[in-house]
């Protein structure tokens, strides 16, 4: 009976043992796993922390284009002549002749003022005309009755008739008589100028046109009262021909070096922002036309406008072509704008928190060294120095250089 008791008791100790070992057999192999999956987990870090680091690239591709280098300046439209009229008498607009778009001829009746009180004046010029020639018919006629008697005097004295003091009162009167003559020869001079400008009243009240044309605006009414002084209203304005028209455009101050008379151009409007119009430069103004404390200089271009699709005061957006460049190397611009990021000189730590929280890259900065693109070459960025030529905002000519057509310009960082 103590000894099946002692084996018992041996049983139970040996299970015992077995499972102390066991559960440390279980926490070892935990704790292993657990070590393994933190390595993976720093190895995976690592891995992507590297991934960022390395930089993505846009890219283009140099090509042969040919290039248009232009000026932009903005402007308005109008008649290469435009005549405003007014009126050079006061008074009361009797008639309107003409409407807006009407076409008008030289001396064509636009309107017409009150004329009654001219014509009033007229009747009063012309009967002192009557009365002055009247009076000078008198004059020649004691004229020649002055001279008979004096001439009568002349020859009675001769024979000594008459007295001397009978000739010289004779010739008094007859040298009166002339006087009187003259007098009513003025008079009648005076009284037909008066007439004559009587005259010339009635017909400013015609407002009439000066030139052949158009007429672009109207103020006019009947029953105005217009005033003629210094500022007198704008009844009429006329454009002489829209079939040729002007675009003044307004060209920045660091452009105008770029551009010449004779140049061409092209201008789009709002109304038709499909079509564009040729043009060609008349005219640069030497003036300047400071306006915010930006300079500009007024350029003039002259308008073909044979269908009349053009209106005075439309904006015109107008594109100067200063130079012209045919199958050409050319890169974008953004490609001579690109510098890559630097490698980091220094960590921010090592270890663990080096991985975890890695420095940003330093931007390179620009040597100085000149122009340059940077090229893709076997995977790898090369800094390639160029030449530049002209450009035409988007897009730059390559005169000399390690680039050639086909060639993979880095145009900027993505991602």
């Amino acid at each position: 009976m103590a000894e099946h008791s002692q084996d018992k008791q041996a049983a139970i100790s040996r299970t015992l043992q077995l499972g102390r070992r066991r559960r440390g057999l279980s926490a070892w192999l935990w704790t292993g796993l657990g070590l393994v999956a933190c390595v993976l987990a720093l190895w995976g870090l690592a891995r992507w922390t590297d991934s960022r680091a390395e930089p993505l690239f846009r890219t283009e591709t140099a090509i042969r284009s040919d290039l248009v280098v232009r000026v932009s300046a903005t402007g308005t439209l109008e008649p290469t002549n435009t005549v405003d009229i007014s009126s050079e008498l006061s008074g009361t607009i009797r008639a309107v002749h003409v409407d807006f778009n009407d076409r008008v001829s030289v001396g064509q009746a636009l309107a017409s003022l009150d004329t009654t009180k001219l014509e009033a004046q007229q009747a009063v010029a012309e009967a002192n005309v009557t009365a002055a020639i009247a009076r000078l018919r008198r004059a020649e006629t004691s004229l020649a009755e002055q001279r008979d008697s004096y001439d009568n005097a002349v020859a009675l004295e001769q024979r000594g008739v008459a007295s001397a003091q009978a000739l010289l009162t004779r010739r008094a009167a007859f040298y009166r008589a002339q006087a009187d003559l003259s007098v009513a020869e003025a008079e009648l001079n005076v009284a037909r100028a008066n007439l004559r400008l009587v005259k010339a009243d009635l017909e400013k009240a015609c407002i009439c046109a000066p030139i052949n044309g158009i007429v672009l605006d109207r103020t006019a009414s009947v029953g105005q009262i217009v005033a003629s002084s210094l500022s007198a209203p704008v009844l009429f304005t006329i454009a002489e021909d829209l079939t040729q028209m002007e675009a003044q455009v307004a060209i920045d101050e660091a452009d105008i070096g770029l551009v010449s008379e004779g140049g061409a151009a092209v201008f789009t409007v709002d109304a038709f922002d499909r079509r564009s119009f040729p043009a060609t430069i008349r005219m640069i103004r030497y003036a300047s036309e400071p306006l915010d404390g930006v300079v500009s200089y007024v350029a003039i271009l002259s308008v073909d406008n044979n269908d009349l699709s053009l209106r005075p005061g439309m904006t015109a957006t107008a594109d100067i072509i200063v130079e012209e460049r045919v199958d050409v190397l050319t890169v974008p611009n953004a490609a001579l704008r690109y510098a890559p990021p630097a490698e980091a000189a220094d960590r921010s730590g090592g270890g663990l928190l080096g991985l975890i929280m890695p420095d940003r890259p330093a931007l390179r900065q620009d040597d100085g060294a000149g122009p340059s693109v940077w090229v893709l070459r076997e995977g790898a960025p090369v800094q390639v120095p160029v030449t530049i030529g002209s450009s035409d905002g988007r897009l730059t000519e390559i005169t000399g250089g390690d680039l050639a057509e086909g060639d993979t310009v880095i145009t900027g960082q993505a991602g």
